[in-house]
């Protein structure tokens, strides 16, 4: 997957921030059903730690091994003692070490009675961080006779369900009402949260036997980018009703944190500002809606018409100066959009997807160039990755177009300064992308 490793540079700034954190879902669980017993308890040769991968049993019993050596997951905790982090602390006025706020996410950070050892903070985010407490499983899901069923009976998280998945990987790369990264932890420092499931899957390290289905990839890019509206109108829901509204960290960054230039040769000034009530106003971050609005148009007709009413509504209503009338549409507008979102869903992850569906989506993502690129620079990563997990979904029954391969890639070199980014430049290579797909006959 060239494009994956070449847009490394800007991924790599992201990781090392947040270094991938999953998020600690299995908190959730009843504590009278599993406790969280540790990584070392997965470690064994004869279990999950192994060198070599084995293709004899279900699973490749080198996941432990992987997870420690290569899995940034690992480091999650260390790289809140890095300088970066320091000082953000310094910033905020809190020990990144020892903040509840940094620990949410950095490491599995239960309560004392979810525990069933002492754990050491570095471990980071660890496997019982996505697949739940073990105490209750550990030791029958190793029996032959025992079925996955039984071990989510007793607290396993169900990772093979992606909308399952992406909620889990959601819950930090997003944001819940106790897992949250807001402007002020932006401003001394954190990234700002960008999320894709397929793009961000494909670039760990593979701890699992990978998937045979031939469109595994474009259904999981689907349902990732259907969880991630409908979890973005929740967010959105919390910020709104809360006393400190306008949380800025749903707005666009680079709408103000941008390279300047000489007034005419802004590309944001000669677009202008056609959807804001006035110029200069803060935009809604569309990154969170753009692409899945193109995938409403694909498989739910119905939502799709609903949701492009509510979320025109959301985003003219955030560019309009605060008042209480305001705030009471927005309001309702959210909670509009929210529940269609959660149907929307639904609908997404019971949908078949094959090389037809797939190559329809590409063509609609490259034919709404200007739309995309004029949304500016979060909005444009997500196009580029998610023309990547649809190309590279389709090229797999039919080997991979060359020319369409550098076309894309070509998109991701665009996003390499992420504040230098250019809307023209971008909505060009989109369209260099959607002529190679139609001459390469996609």
């Amino acid at each position: 997957m060239p494009s994956r490793a070449g847009w490394l540079p800007l991924t790599a700034f992201l990781l090392a921030a947040l270094l991938l954190p999953a998020a600690a879902a299995g908190q959730k669980q009843s504590a009278s059903v599993s406790k969280y017993i540790g990584p070392g308890s997965c470690s064994a040769t004869a279990c999950h730690g192994g060198v070599q991968p084995r293709n004899v049993t279900r699973v490749l019993q080198n996941e432990y091994s992987t997870w420690a050596v290569q899995d940034p997951h690992a480091k999650a905790y260390r790289s809140l003692e890095n300088s970066v982090s320091q000082r953000m602390g310094r910033i905020l006025g809190l020990n990144p070490a020892s903040s509840q706020r940094c620990l949410t996410c950095h490491a599995l950070n239960v309560s004392a009675g979810m525990k069933g050892r002492e754990f050491d903070l570095s471990e980071g985010v660890s496997c019982e961080s996505c697949h739940g407490p073990a105490s209750a499983w550990l030791g029958p899901h190793t029996v032959k006779s025992w079925t996955h069923e039984q071990s989510l009976q007793l607290g396993m998280l169900d990772l093979r369900s992606l909308s399952r998945r992406s909620e889990n990987c959601l819950d930090c790369h997003l944001g819940t009402a106790e897992k949250e990264v807001n402007h002020e932890m932006i401003a001394a420092g954190h990234p700002d949260l960008v999320f894709e499931l397929d793009s961000y899957t494909a670039i760990m390290p593979p701890h699992w036997k990978l998937p045979t289905e031939a469109n595994f990839g474009a259904r999981a890019w689907s349902i990732g980018q259907a969880t991630q509206l409908r979890d973005a109108m929740k967010r959105l829901a919390r910020h709104v009703q809360s006393p400190k509204w306008p949380e800025y960290a749903e707005l666009d960054c680079f709408a103000c944190h941008h390279s300047l230039t000489k007034p005419e040769n802004s590309w944001r000034q000669e677009r202008g500002y056609p959807q804001s009530a006035y110029a200069g106003a803060p935009p809604y971050n569309t990154a969170h809606y753009a692409v899945a609005r193109i995938l409403a148009k694909e498989v739910d007709a119905s939502a799709a018409q609903e949701l492009e009413r509510d979320l025109t509504e959301i985003y003219r209503l955030i560019a309009k100066p605060d008042t209480g009338s305001n705030k009471n549409d927005l309001q309702q507008s959210v909670t509009r959009a929210g529940d269609v979102a959660n149907r929307f869903a639904g609908a997404v992850e019971s949908a078949s997807f094959d090389r037809g569906r797939t190559a329809r989506l590409m063509h609609a993502i490259t034919a709404q160039a200007e739309t995309l690129a004029d949304e500016d620079t979060r909005t444009a990563e997500q196009a580029a990755m998610s023309l990547d997990a649809l190309f590279i979904s389709y090229s797999k029954e039919g080997g991979e177009k060359g020319e369409v391969r550098n076309a894309i890639n070509t998109l991701f070199q665009q996003l390499q300064n992420p504040s230098g980014y250019s809307g023209p430049r971008f909505k060009e290579q989109l369209r260099r992308v959607g002529a190679a797909l139609r001459d390469a006959g996609i």
